[in-house]
């Protein structure tokens, strides 16, 4: 029984340290990429969109994937099919947001050449710049969308398993409606995801507090432990 309680705190502390690392690292490095407006900013600030881009599509990756694959085998004890949807989503959220990171990326070299056209014609590579703005513009907004729903299923299991008290399921349910609906919003042009992503994003802060400090609910859990090593038992 020492050995179930163990896990549980471990995987559960885990899962929240990764869920507030990855969720800081995309915020620090969407600003740090995004804070220079135009490419000669972008030229005196290359260190930092650098360093941002790094942040947004290497820790975060890492730690986007880490958290999935730390909960999936929890997960999927209680219903396969949604624990591996909540997979694909998240692997779908990463490479939308690592190919945003690099649309990013590719203002540095522009950067140089808008600095070295000096007086010259830069209009192609403003169009350009627009367009790499934009290009991660959309690719975020429609990783979010996609996140979204990945965590309508994770509510989805969390809310069956019983893993956390039930309101915080139903309160990050509720929250990733809001969440996918000013995503979508924002691909159309109506700029109210920040205020539409408050209820989610609090969802998701208080739910990776709630762990670390709680960790998963020992009966639930035990439950799942006890299930996984039924199964392994060998056959009289």
């Amino acid at each position: 029984m020492d050995d179930v309680m163990n896990s549980n705190k471990t995987a559960a502390r885990l899962f929240g340290i990764f869920f507030l690392v990855g969720y800081l690292a995309y915020i620090i490095g969407n600003v740090l990429a995004n804070s220079p407006e135009g490419l000669s900013h972008v030229y005196a600030n290359k260190t930092q969109v650098i360093f941002g881009a790094i942040l947004m599509s290497t820790v975060e990756t890492f730690f986007n994937m880490g958290l999935v694959v730390i909960i999936l085998p929890l997960l999927k004890k209680y219903n396969k099919p949604a624990a591996y949807g909540y997979l694909s989503a998240a692997i779908m959220t990463t490479l939308l947001m690592v190919i945003g990171a690099i649309f990013l990326l590719l203002l540095v070299p522009l950067s140089d050449e808008f600095i070295k056209a000096g007086s010259g014609d830069t209009r192609y590579l403003q169009t350009l710049s627009a367009l790499c703005t934009k290009g991660n513009f959309f690719s975020y907004q429609t990783a979010m969308a996609i996140w979204g729903l990945g965590g309508l299923l994770f509510c989805y299991l969390l809310y069956i398993s019983k893993l956390v008290p039930r309101f915080l399921s139903v309160w990050g349910f509720i929250g990733y409606i809001i969440f996918i609906s000013g995503a979508i919003l924002a691909l159309f042009g109506f700029s109210v995801d920040l205020i539409m992503d408050i209820p989610g994003g609090l969802f998701e802060v208080t739910l990776a507090i709630y762990l670390i400090a709680k960790g998963f609910n020992p009966s639930a859990f035990a439950f799942a432990f006890a299930s996984a090593n039924e199964r392994l038992k060998p056959n009289n």
